[in-house]
């Protein structure tokens, strides 16, 4: 697990747009999804709520790690790389229900630790 650089951390501040997460199942089969209700958490962990997933749920209960990728207003593009973590209670879960828009359902918290941060091929931590 690496903390996520202050740098980092205000970019991941000022992203823009939805935000997308790669997950691979068993076999390698890729799976990639926009999502808008994400968050951080500590200084290693960024956070997905799980309002609707199906195969990326199924990926990360068998063991996927993840990628999240994101753009700033800017227009810059970092890679977050790591192991996905799945909480359906806890410091974790309760932190995302209290940004996570009250129309969605919230069924889990979906948190990549952070091992490796790009942005295009220099890998910054």
């Amino acid at each position: 697990m690496t903390a996520l650089p202050e740098s980092i951390r205000q970019a991941w501040e000022d992203r823009n747009g939805p935000v997308v997460l790669a997950t691979v199942n068993p076999d390698g089969t890729p799976n990639i999804i926009y999502v808008t209700c994400v968050g951080a958490f500590g200084e290693d962990r960024l956070v997905v709520a799980d309002n609707y997933f199906d195969k990326t749920r199924r990926n990360i209960l068998a063991g996927s790690k993840g990628a999240l990728l994101f753009r700033t207003h800017a227009g810059k593009a970092y890679q977050v790389k790591g192991a996905l973590e799945y909480h359906t209670r806890g410091e974790i879960f309760d932190d995302m229900k209290s940004w996570n828009p009250p129309q969605h359902p919230g069924h889990a918290a979906a948190a990549l630790r952070v091992e490796e941060v790009y942005c295009g091929a220099e890998k910054l931590c």
